[in-house]
């Protein structure tokens, strides 16, 4: 199956270690003929600089057609969560109370599923004119991803997803109005993309054998955090070409080798000092560094703050 970015990655610049996201609310759905939809809003951390984010998936599978589906994905940040209700207490609503000790900043993960069955009402018979009626028809004849610019129209629809009151019957009608206008939206950033659609593709990666070859990869960099191990190591121990290992972990993580690494070390650095009150001797140890200096070095190239900076905050 086709595995597009990861949409927090890609709205962070850098992998996220999601076993240290705190989950404050979650909610899916499959919409009666219409779209299967997933909502999940994370408490955002203060350091985080996270930018809004959209994707187009488009997952194509000839020999499997009910397979086939088109997914919008988005992270946006910013907005405020109340743990007292499932939307905001009275007291956020009516902005009288800024500092509500219930009241947090959240990160919003949300993705729509289209079936190819709900798609093909919308097409209309004739010839094939743009990339959208390829994709809408399913003809289009591989998968890809698509990054979508989040306009005005788009930010409002996801922001009415996430704070309307409706409930039941109502609740139905209005998601799926939604849906509708986010997949309108989406589509028309596709239109005169022939080409560009190209470039969203690694076409090696539609073997099944190789994407997981490239999925072992990125686990033994983890386990590896405190023994650096190089490019050429890791594509013995997954038995890949080098080039198709750093080009197919672009495609499926949409960051390097190297700076997924790096990150991920500087991440769990992060980690280890703020909230487990290490040293920064005892963490550059633990990581493999030769020298506390060349750990600091790294540190504020990824963060922007050098570690004793960090234990100040």
């Amino acid at each position: 199956m086709y595995n597009p970015p990861d949409i927090l990655s890609l709205a962070y610049k850098q992998p996220i270690m999601h076993d240290q996201l705190q989950l404050l609310q979650e909610k899916e759905q499959q919409m009666p003929g219409s779209v299967q939809y997933a909502i999940k809003r994370y408490r955002k951390h203060p350091q985080w600089n996270i930018e809004d984010t959209g994707v187009l998936a488009y997952h194509f599978k000839k020999s499997a057609p009910q397979e086939n589906y088109v997914e919008l994905r988005f992270c946006v940040s910013g907005n405020m969560y109340c743990n007292q209700k499932e939307v905001e207490c009275d007291q956020c609503k009516l902005n009288t109370s800024k500092a509500c000790a219930e009241r947090v900043e959240s990160i919003d993960v949300m993705s729509f599923r289209f079936s190819a069955v709900h798609l093909s009402q919308f097409v209309k018979p004739g010839k094939m004119k743009t990339i959208t009626d390829e994709v809408l028809q399913f003809v289009h004849p591989s998968s890809f991803s698509k990054i979508l610019p989040l306009c005005g129209r788009t930010r409002q629809v996801l922001e009415a997803l996430l704070t309307h009151t409706y409930t039941d019957s109502l609740e139905n009608i209005f998601i799926n109005a939604q849906t509708q206008m986010l997949l309108l939206y989406s589509l028309e950033c596709m239109l005169g993309d022939d080409k560009e659609i190209e470039s969203f593709q690694c076409k090696f990666l539609a073997n099944e054998a190789d994407r997981e070859k490239i999925v072992k990869a990125r686990e033994i960099l983890l386990q590896h955090i405190g023994e650096p191990i190089t490019i050429k190591e890791l594509s013995r121990k997954v038995a890949i070409n080098e080039c198709y290992l750093k080009k197919g972990f672009k495609e499926l993580y949409g960051t390097t080798i190297f700076d997924f690494y790096q990150s991920q070390r500087m991440e769990h650095a992060r980690y280890l000092l703020y909230e487990k009150g290490l040293t920064v001797t005892e963490v550059s140890m633990m990581l493999g560094y030769s020298s506390i200096s060349h750990f600091s070095t790294a540190f504020k190239k990824q963060t922007g703050l050098k570690p004793c900076e960090l234990l100040l905050h």
